[in-house]
C-alpha cells in the first residue's frame, strides 16, 4: 500500500535586509536630495552582490535592482547639478573681476 507524498508549496525567500532601505535611498536620492543616491548605489551593489551568491535563498532582487539604478540616475543628476554651481562660482568670479570702469 502506498502513501501520497505530502504536498509541498512554493515558499518566496525571505527579501534581503537592506532591500527597502536602498529603494527608499534611491528614491530619495532621485526626487528630493541627490545626496543619499549615490549611498543607495553603494549599498545596492553589496547588496546584489550577496543575493546572487545566496542560490535563491535571498530574495528582494527586483527591490534592490530599482535602487541601484535610481542610484546610478541620482548620482548622475547630483555630479550635472554640481557641475552647475561650480560653472556659476567661476561665472560670479569673473564677473566680479572684470574691469567695469567707464571712461
Amino acid at each position: 500500500m502506498s502513501y501520497p507524498l505530502p504536498r509541498q508549496g512554493y515558499y518566496r525567500p525571505p527579501d534581503h535586509p537592506e532591500s527597502t532601505l536602498v529603494l527608499v535611498l534611491g528614491v530619495i536620492g532621485v526626487s528630493f536630495c541627490g545626496l543619499t543616491a549615490p549611498f543607495a548605489w553603494l549599498k545596492a551593489k553589496s547588496a546584489l552582490a550577496e543575493i546572487d551568491a545566496s542560490n535563491g535563498t535571498i530574495g528582494g532582487r527586483s527591490q534592490v535592482y530599482a535602487g541601484y539604478i535610481m542610484g546610478i540616475i541620482g548620482s548622475a543628476m547630483l555630479g550635472i547639478m554640481l557641475l552647475f554651481i561650480v560653472l556659476a562660482v567661476v561665472l560670479m568670479v569673473i564677473g566680479a573681476s572684470a574691469d567695469t570702469s567707464t571712461y
